[in-house]
């Protein structure tokens, strides 16, 4: 027949009679809404699939998410990276489960925001397959796909951008192998990976050696988060060099904000802030203060922030119903005066610390974001405790978050 045209599909020949990518999609018995599609080397945009015709001789691929991915517990704390703020910081994988049914269900069970993805050829062999997309919704959790089984620069690149048109994501995991026995990064070819999505448009979190050179170039090409392999992978050996994890981190043009246990860890080994050139805040409470000063605040609260910012190089906010707020050097301190205890409930110090990670996002000097955001995260919680009526008792932080809109409009 005049309309049977021969083609290459996932790396197989086939005959069709579609006219076009999406009447192809159909007849595979596959919905175009949850495929992406290359063809003939070039991503097909799936708002254009009815209008790409096929010709004799095209080569497609189709291609949609399946399990390949990674992992610690739900918090009430947030953690931001490339715009996304999420509650969790446990990732997990969606390979090695027995079904789709029960990777969703061990998804629901961990609390995780964040799902590791592969793509993955369609079973055109057999369309009525079930999809990850099917059992795991990527409008309630985050899908991050990754390069698992990359060995090129290349291979990952078209990977993601599949993994874009699929299903529109910009934050990516890239790793680029260097051999499939130790499943060491091969840094050479990630860092070219690096750049051409960070040129793109992709945010990349890539898995890397824990090279401190390397890793500096990996964010200066553009990745958005350094993951630096401790061990070889599936080993449980820990990690095997502290020093270049401890210098990576030392490196890291980022701003960094540390609370709670951070700055448990933080008095034992202050040298892990000495000398940042990017804005670094620590956020103690009394106790917190305490250890990293060696004594309580005394009299002089004002006096004292300022000391240990002076000690440390990096801006304190030393909470209270008074908190002070000190910079190094000779610059401003700043007193936001709470008048209630509200904002001291549990889980709300990582409230004020993501709306100090926000303001420092956006700009502000580390003084005046850790300045703001206290006068923000103390009238969120004061407007918490309001509704639905007065009461002299702490509220709760997820109360407080959803005071703090109104609470950044009074200050604009």
């Amino acid at each position: 027949m005049s309309d049977t045209r021969s083609i290459q599909l996932n790396g197989e020949s086939r005959t069709t009679t579609a006219p076009d990518i999406a009447a192809l999609v159909r007849e595979l018995g596959l919905a175009p809404e949850k495929v992406a599609v290359e063809h003939n080397g070039e991503i097909a945009p799936r708002s254009q699939l009815s209008e790409i015709a096929l010709g004799e001789g095209d080569t497609l691929e189709i291609v949609h998410f399946v399990g390949g991915g990674e992992h610690a517990q739900p918090d009430d704390d947030t953690w931001t990276v490339a715009g996304h703020t999420f509650r969790s910081r446990l990732i997990v994988g969606t390979g090695k489960y027995k079904d789709f049914a029960q990777n969703a269900a061990a998804l629901e069970a961990s609390g995780a925001e964040i799902v590791t993805v592969a793509v993955r050829r369609v079973n055109v062999s057999d369309p009525n397959q079930p999809m990850l997309t099917d059992f795991i919704d990527p409008k309630k959790v985050t899908y991050l796909p990754n390069t698992a089984g990359c060995f090129t620069a290349d291979e990952a690149v078209r990977t993601l951008r599949l993994a874009r048109e699929a299903g529109g994501w910009d934050l990516v995991k890239l790793e680029v192998l260097g051999e499939a026995k130790t499943l060491y990064p091969d840094m050479r070819e990630t860092l070219r990976a690096t750049e051409t999505l960070a040129k793109e448009g992709f945010h990349p979190m890539v898995y890397c050696a824990d090279d401190p050179i390397a890793a500096k170039q990996l964010e200066e090409a553009g990745a958005v988060a350094i993951m630096p392999l401790g061990a070889p992978i599936g080993s449980g050996l820990g990690i095997q060099n502290p020093v270049n994890i401890r210098l990576i981190k030392e490196q890291s043009n980022v701003p960094v904000i540390v609370d709670a246990d951070g700055l448990t860890i933080l008095s034992a080994h202050p040298e892990l802030v000495a000398d940042r050139e990017a804005p670094t805040v620590l956020t103690p409470h009394a106790g917190e203060f305490a250890r990293l000063a060696g004594s309580p605040p005394g009299d002089d609260r004002i006096a004292d922030t300022r000391k240990l910012a002076d000690r440390l190089g990096v801006t304190v906010l030393l909470k209270g119903n008074v908190t002070v707020i000190a910079e190094p050097g000779s610059g401003p301190v700043y007193l936001n005066v709470a008048g209630n205890s509200w904002a001291a409930t549990a889980g709300s110090g990582d409230v004020l610390t993501g709306v100090i990670g926000a303001l420092l996002a956006g700009g502000l000097p580390p003084g005046e974001a850790a300045a703001a955001a206290a006068f923000v995260h103390s009238r969120a919680a004061e407007a918490a405790a309001c509704d639905p009526g007065p009461a002299p008792v702490p509220t709760s932080s997820s109360q407080i978050l959803a005071h703090l809109r109104t609470a950044l409009g009074s200050i604009l």
